[in-house]
C-alpha cells in the first residue's frame, strides 16, 4: 500500500474534525467498526498498540475498508513503528516525543503524530521538521487555556488535542484557530464493542459527525 506524504494525510485526518481512539481486544470487532465508522460518515480511526491484536486489527480495517484513513496510536518503539507500517497504517501518534522514533517513522515513510505538552518539546517537534502535533493529555495539561498559550508564539503549529475530550468541549476546542481535530474515545466506547451493539455505537457515532459539522 502506497504512503501519502505527511502533509497530505494531516490534512485528510483534519478534514473530519474528531479521530476515533480505538482499543481493539478482539480482532473479530475490527471489520464491523470499520464499516461502521464509514457507513455513519467518520472513515478515520486511530487503532492503539495497546493491545497484542492491533497490528492485525488495523490490517484488516485497511482491506475491509480501503477509504478508510487508519493510524496506529501509542507507538512507542521502531517495532511497532514496522508492524504499522507493514500493517498498512497510514499515519503513527505517540503520547509523547521520541526523537529517535520520530526519525525512524520519517525514514520508513510512516507519517508521525507526536505528543506534547510545553514549549520546549514543540521546539523540539519544528526542529525535527514536525508542525502537526498531538497536544497530550489535553484536559490534565492546562486544556483549552493552555491551548491558546502554546499556539500564540508557534505560528506554524497545528495541534490534535488528545486526552479528556467529550461532546462537552470538543468544539470549544475545535473552534481555536490551528486546532486542526481532537482526538477522542467516546463515540466508540469499548464496552459497545464488547456486547456486540454496532446500532448503538453507529449511533454514537453519527451523533459525533453531527455535533462538529
Amino acid at each position: 500500500m502506497s504512503q501519502p506524504s505527511s502533509e497530505n494525510i494531516f490534512s485528510q485526518v483534519a478534514k473530519h474534525k474528531i479521530v476515533p481512539v480505538i482499543q481493539i481486544d478482539d480482532i473479530h470487532h475490527a471489520k464491523p467498526l470499520a464499516d461502521a465508522l464509514v457507513e455513519n460518515g467518520l472513515p478515520v480511526a486511530e487503532v492503539t498498540f495497546r493491545t497484542d491484536v492491533a497490528a492485525q486489527a488495523i490490517k484488516i480495517m485497511r482491506e475491509s475498508q480501503p477509504d478508510l484513513l487508519v493510524g496506529a496510536g501509542t507507538v512507542l518503539t521502531t517495532k511497532q513503528a514496522d508492524a504499522a507500517l507493514a500493517a498498512g497504517a497510514m499515519f503513527a501518534v505517540a503520547p509523547g516525543l521520541n526523537p529517535n522514533i520520530v526519525k525512524y517513522c520519517q525514514k520508513i515513510g510512516l507519517p508521525m503524530v507526536s505528543g506534547i505538552n510545553n514549549p520546549s518539546q514543540i521546539e523540539q517537534a519544528l526542529a525535527l521538521g514536525m508542525t502537526f502535533v498531538k497536544f497530550f493529555p489535553a484536559e490534565a495539561s492546562g486544556g483549552i487555556a493552555m491551548v491558546k498559550a502554546l499556539l500564540a508564539p508557534y505560528r506554524d503549529i497545528q495541534m490534535m488535542p488528545t486526552g479528556g475530550i467529550s461532546p462537552a468541549n470538543v468544539k470549544d476546542y475545535l473552534s481555536i484557530d490551528r486546532v486542526a481535530c481532537c482526538g477522542g474515545t467516546w463515540m466508540v466506547p469499548g464496552q459497545l464493542m464488547k456486547q456486540g451493539d454496532w446500532a448503538a455505537l453507529s449511533h454514537l457515532i453519527r451523533e459525533a459527525v453531527a455535533l462538529v459539522e
